[in-house]
């Protein structure tokens, strides 16, 4: 079994490297170099918003849509961009949206 990993800023890998997931600190603009050489290393991919943001939209898509790693999209420590809100984004896709 592989070791998650985790892409984000380094307040919030320290707290993720606790509890023994492997995490990447990145500076801002070094996210997509991060990224890449994470997806063929983890089962499991947690990114910040903050860093996703910064990720090529079309490419993020892809990797989402592929789950192979799974991603998912995590808020940093500060909380300063929060990730997408899954049951509405579910609710939208499959067009029951309220």
């Amino acid at each position: 079994m592989t070791v998650p990993a985790f892409i984000g800023d380094e307040v919030s890998a320290t707290a993720w490297r606790l509890i023994g997931v492997r995490a990447t600190a990145v500076d801002k603009g070094n996210a997509a170099e991060a990224f890449e050489a994470a997806l063929g290393e983890t089962g499991l991919l947690l990114v910040t918003a903050a860093c996703a943001a910064e990720l090529d939209s079309e490419g993020l898509d892809a990797a989402l849509r592929n789950a192979k790693p799974l991603i998912l999209l995590v808020p940093d420590a500060a909380n300063r961009i929060a990730p997408p809100d899954l049951d509405k984004e579910v609710d939208r896709v499959l067009g029951i949206e309220q």
